[in-house]
């Protein structure tokens, strides 16, 4: 009983410890971008699960500052490609290129690292790349790793992948197919800020560069924060609310209403329930918190499913897009 207890006392030693240096993170964080408050809190938790994130805005909000932000925050490798139709496979993964060993001065194929390895990868305007293209990202997202010439070559952990998306311009884009969405924990929207958060932007920015927060993690005590926040334990009620919300979202699903059965054509798949619990797990510990709620499922819910729900014609004949969907989820399923 008393090693029982003691570990247990370690183990709240150690939450609050990173909890307190998250928060530093995240006060930085504000400091260096103005307002986007809910933005950086959502790309945090992505950042503290390892997973993916697709940010959607016009240009000019901070974006790529606040990818910029959280790669210094956490002593991370950063990368940052602008996709373009012309943009190939190879302009990503890296390449192979002839050369001479330095010894025996025979020919040989020598691997040419792309800008994937790294540990955080802004991929700009990701719908203006080919089908091809995406599809050499999403092995990486997906498996970790990439194949060129035959030979496959692993990524260092962690690696996140930060894609934006421009709302306003949709000729000449691809869009991302429903697998490779799926690939992303968070489809997190960005607006205009308030007028007096602008007059602050204005400010800082026209006096000189904001400079980037230091660095409060090494790689190997991230991979220990990311490693803690998965292992929190999470009640069996959270779960079975997590997993009730993204039932009800399938139109064939019995627990499927009326509404759901008239408006979606696809609902979310497995996927779902996973990264709400993994999110929650992160939001309880921004919030200091050592387990999550039914209230994090809720908060986490849109970001999280508004790109895995797919309305049918009917929905798009009656003005009803995922959103719409999400919060009637929200307000009919039982908590």
């Amino acid at each position: 009983m008393i090693s029982e207890s003691t570990d247990v006392h370690l183990a709240r030693e150690k939450v609050e410890s990173f909890t307190e240096r998250v928060q530093a993170i995240r006060e930085s964080l504000h400091q260096v971008v103005v307002g986007q408050d809910v933005t950086i809190d959502l790309l945090l938790t992505c950042v503290l699960t390892g997973s993916h994130a697709l940010l959607v805005g016009v240009p000019g909000l901070a974006k790529t500052l606040m990818v910029k932000a959280l790669a210094s925050a956490f002593r991370w490798k950063f990368k940052r490609v602008q996709f373009t139709p012309d943009l190939m496979p190879s302009d990503i993964t890296g390449y192979e290129l002839l050369s001479r060993d330095e010894q025996t001065g025979q020919p040989r194929m020598t691997f040419r690292p792309g800008p994937v390895f790294a540990n955080l990868l802004l991929a700009d305007e990701i719908n203006r790349a080919a089908p091809k293209t995406q599809s050499a990202l999403l092995e990486a997202m997906a498996e970790k790793h990439v194949t060129v010439g035959g030979e496959t070559h692993e990524l260092a952990e962690p690696f996140l992948v930060v894609a934006t998306q421009n709302p306003i311009e949709q000729e000449g884009t691809y869009p991302l197919p429903e697998a490779q969405l799926d690939r992303f924990m968070m489809e997190i929207h960005i607006d205009y800020p308030t007028p007096e958060q602008e007059e602050e932007i204005v400010e800082k920015t026209t006096g000189g560069t904001p400079p980037l927060p230091e660095a409060a993690f090494d790689r190997a005590e991230f991979l220990e924060l990311r490693d803690l926040v998965l292992s929190v334990p999470a009640p069996k009620s959270v779960v079975r609310y997590a997993v009730r919300l993204c039932g009800a979202s399938r139109p064939a699903d019995p627990r499927a209403d009326s509404y759901a059965k008239d408006y979606i054509a696809w609902g979310a798949g497995p996927r779902g329930p996973q990264n709400l619990m993994w999110a929650a797990k992160a939001r309880a510990l921004l919030e200091g918190r050592t387990a999550p709620i039914i209230e994090d499922i809720r908060a986490l819910a849109l970001p999280i499913l508004r790109h895995r729900i797919i309305p049918n014609h009917r929905a798009v004949g009656d003005g009803v897009n995922s959103e719409r969907i999400i919060h009637h989820l929200l307000e009919t399923v039982a908590h």
